[in-house]
């Protein structure tokens, strides 16, 4: 994850904005990922800690913040996690609570789109976040090895492309996608969950159709499937 720490004198603002962000984005969205976005502010804005990045809380408590049982809790976590956008940082012990990270940047990255809609002020403050300190232990991405091209395929290339112009949307929505199948003109991706094939197909189809037709001009259309 990349280390985005909302700090010093716009620390306030860049918050309020990183909420505003997501609650725009929910609102474009189906009622199901309304809900599940909803879920994560309510998380951020009752148990988050902004100083050291981390969210302190047990499934029992979740579930009594969101009004669901604890298995709801667990499948709506491993949406957020399947996502890119939470992490588990210190597995929970008996006495001791999961403690969980976010991705800001991830978020960030996944809101860019609604900046504007927001206002101006919003797309600046949002669109210079104060770069995180050098962490040699930092694995860069390296894009997935596709199903069946081979390293170095057309969707290797096209990983490759979209991660130069937006690293923190990429590791949050197309890291995850494996090529299936590349015939006929039509380049079949395989997504891990049905969630991310849905909202990959709906948001963000036309996008990955211009990166990989530059890359190989036969192919016509991009299917995003799950696995």
């Amino acid at each position: 994850m990349q280390a985005i720490k909302p700090v010093g004198r716009g620390a306030p603002a860049m918050k309020y904005d990183i909420l505003s962000a997501l609650g725009v984005l929910a609102l474009s969205l189906d009622k199901h990922r309304q809900k599940l976005i909803l879920r994560l502010m309510v998380l951020i804005t009752t148990r988050y800690n902004w100083q050291s990045g981390e969210l302190s809380i047990g499934r029992a408590e979740i579930a009594r913040l969101w009004s669901v049982d604890e298995r709801t809790v667990k499948r709506e976590l491993a949406k957020l996690r399947s996502l890119g956008w939470l992490e588990v940082k210190r597995a929970g012990v008996k006495g001791r609570v999961t403690v969980y990270s976010i991705d800001l940047a991830a978020l960030l990255g996944e809101t860019r789109e609604v900046w504007e809609v927001i206002g101006p002020d919003v797309a600046a403050r949002l669109g210079a976040p104060e770069p995180a300190p050098a962490d040699d232990k930092v694995v860069p991405f390296q894009p997935r090895a596709a199903a069946t091209g081979g390293q170095g395929g057309t969707w290797d290339k096209a990983l490759a492309a979209l991660e130069a112009g937006d690293p923190a949307q990429t590791r949050a929505w197309f890291a995850g996608l494996v090529e299936a199948d590349c015939t006929g003109g039509r380049l079949t991706l395989l997504a891990p969950s049905r969630f991310i094939a849905d909202y990959v197909g709906n948001h963000h189809a036309a996008r990955l159709l211009a990166v990989v037709s530059g890359i190989d001009p036969s192919v016509r259309e991009v299917r995003v499937e799950a696995q």
